[in-house]
């Protein structure tokens, strides 16, 4: 409940239970001397509006044009992704999964937060919230639903969680009626949450191919 107020972004009384630590943690190095802040403040500008999910949808466009790649994605993610230059922390090892028609991926990481920077850059809030970790692992429907994607009872749905050594990237279905398309138009359909696995990717009619 709100208290008829507002606050400003560092209240800790608007900060998750992780944010409270973490911001904790980060105050606690910062007064030893372990942490540059300035250091601290670029590596999150870097992956807050320098990499991030445009990335990944640059990974998934190719894939969908080039069957070649596709292989490889599917053999060696880690290898065909970092031929396109995404490489970084938390993307040492990647595992790609392809939706199809019968089966169904969901990406989660039960423990923390374990994500893969280089392509999906910082998890959202409810990647990391406590009942997204708990929740998707027993009821992976359930929770699709409340994202708004609801899937036929014949589809077989799979749950990836990810961990310190193995990051997962959920690579789509390319949507129908998108014959044509340049690699560049396509990756303005795939969304953060369509590689993540709890939302398809954006309508073609919603976004039309570019000029």
């Amino acid at each position: 409940m709100g208290h008829g107020h507002d606050h400003g972004d560092d209240d800790p009384s608007e900060l998750d239970p992780m944010d409270v630590r973490v911001r904790a943690l980060e105050t606690l190095l910062t007064e030893k001397g372990y942490v540059d802040p300035a250091a601290l403040d670029e590596l999150i500008d870097t992956y807050q509006t320098r990499i991030g999910p445009r990335n990944g949808a640059r990974v998934v466009a190719r894939s969908w044009v080039d069957p070649e790649f596709r292989a490889w994605l599917a053999r060696d993610a880690t290898a065909a992704i970092a031929s396109l230059g995404f490489v970084g922390r938390q993307g040492e090892h990647m595992v790609a999964v392809e939706q199809t028609d019968d089966t169904h991926h969901v990406v989660v990481c039960t423990l923390c937060s374990c994500y893969p920077w280089p392509v999906l850059g910082l998890p959202p809030t409810w990647y990391k919230s406590a009942p997204y970790r708990s929740r998707v692992v027993r009821d992976p429907r359930g929770v699709l639903a409340e994202f708004g994607l609801t899937l036929p009872d014949d589809i077989d749905v799979r749950v990836w969680d990810s961990t310190a050594e193995v990051r997962y990237l959920v690579v789509p279905q390319r949507p129908a009626g998108t014959d044509g398309w340049t690699e560049e138009q396509l990756a303005e359909l795939v969304t953060r949450d369509s590689m993540i696995g709890v939302r398809h990717p954006r309508d073609p009619a919603t976004v039309g191919p570019m000029s």
